[in-house]
């Protein structure tokens, strides 16, 4: 009996232990805002032909979620199995605030509870692998050399997705005909820091039978980080960028191809000296498939200041211009914004931008809130951030 009691105790003991080494957190954040547009615009606009002849329907005042960035939600956790390695999880997914509906996935207006990570991976002094769905590393890099930091108001991931509506995106999916913002199915490499710099390697296989190359995406990220100086270099490479939608037999309605029809580049640079900070960018976009479908260029700048680490201001400019003469245009965008946290997990923010867009472009000020193409446009935004 003494054995038995015994025996148990150690069971007990362990169990405890090993519960111990794990953790689960649960965490979000909400975002909203009043927002002001001086023009609205279509999902897609088809031609430069088309552009011309449309007319905005009016001014928008309307309640919009993610002036910083999306609402969300997500739970993760860690379990150390010794020796330095971790095994982790992480599921994630955004919400409109202003509705509580959920935001979309790779599917054509199909919503995902856990559309922006839902992940399964391993850490240790080797670095880090993660394996499911995820945000692509092309746009930490990108957020790491802009003064704006890609936020959803006038930043460096508004003139990217700007770039992508002028490529044919149709915004009732997250997957994009240049770069991605999220990848399904995607193993990625993180690697450890080597005197400031950094590699993340990524490769999502397309599981298309019969088809290697169907669906696969690749990319590479390196980036460097010493004494406030960021730098990021950026190359991304997918196969069959629009999702394959199965009929009711299983079959795609757009067999997969395998051509390359999806490639975007990027360089970036952001300095930090005290309160100031500044940053400038280059990237190219384009359909090596055909490159008069897509065959744009972006060239960005910003300039920052903190006056304490309550209260900072931040502006950026973004040029993109299509090189095809067959999807001619060009856009420019500014945006100034002020950020003033009132507490640790709370912030309260005001931006302003305003874009020009001529030809095919309708280049976005906010994210989800459509301008017209060919045409002037001015935003404002105030609202409020809190994390919990």
């Amino acid at each position: 009996m003494k054995v038995k009691l015994a025996a148990l105790a150690a069971l007990a003991a362990f169990a405890s232990s090993a519960y111990a080494q794990s953790s689960v957190t649960l965490y979000g954040v909400v975002d909203s805002g009043l927002l002001y547009q001086s023009t609205s615009g279509p999902v897609l606009v088809p031609s430069a032909a088309a552009a011309a002849k449309f007319k905005s329907p009016g001014s928008v005042f309307a309640l919009k979620d993610g002036g910083i960035y999306s609402s969300g939600w997500g739970i993760k956790g860690t379990e150390d199995i010794g020796g330095g390695y971790k095994v982790n999880f992480k599921l994630q997914g955004s919400f409109q605030s202003t509705s509580g509906a959920l935001q979309l996935s790779d599917t054509p207006g199909v919503s995902a509870i856990f559309n922006q990570y839902s992940t399964i991976g391993l850490s240790g002094p080797f670095g880090s692998f993660d394996a499911g769905r995820q945000i692509v590393p092309m746009i930490w890099a990108m957020q790491d050399t802009d003064v704006r930091g890609a936020q959803y108001f006038g930043s460096i991931l508004t003139a990217w997705i700007g770039m992508n509506q002028a490529a044919g995106w149709v915004p009732t999916s997250t997957n994009a005909p240049i770069g991605a913002l999220y990848d399904s199915n995607a193993l990625v490499y993180h690697s450890p820091n080597f005197h400031g710099v950094t590699a993340e390697l990524e490769y999502a296989p397309g599981g298309v039978a019969g088809q290697i190359q169907g669906g696969t995406r690749e990319s590479a990220v390196l980036r460097y980080a010493y004494n406030g100086l960021h730098l990021a270099a950026v190359y991304y490479n997918g196969h069959d960028t629009n999702p394959f939608a199965p009929t009711a037999t299983g079959t795609p309605v757009t067999p997969a191809t395998g051509n390359d029809n999806n490639r975007f580049y990027y360089l970036g640079a952001r300095y930090q000296l005290q309160g100031f900070e500044a940053s400038v960018s280059y990237s190219l976009g384009k359909n090596p498939s055909n490159s008069n479908k897509a065959n744009l260029d972006l060239v960005s700048g910003g300039l920052g200041y903190a006056f304490s680490p309550q209260f900072s201001i931040s502006s950026g400019i973004y040029y993109l211009h299509s090189k095809s003469e067959q999807v001619p245009g060009h856009s420019t965008e500014v945006s100034l914004g002020a950020d003033y946290k009132i507490s640790k997990q709370t912030t309260l923010y005001a931006e302003v931008g305003h874009v020009d867009n001529r030809g095919i472009m309708n280049q976005m000020i906010v994210y989800g809130q459509f301008v017209a193409p060919d045409a002037n446009t001015t935003a404002a935004m105030v609202g409020v951030r809190h994390n919990f």
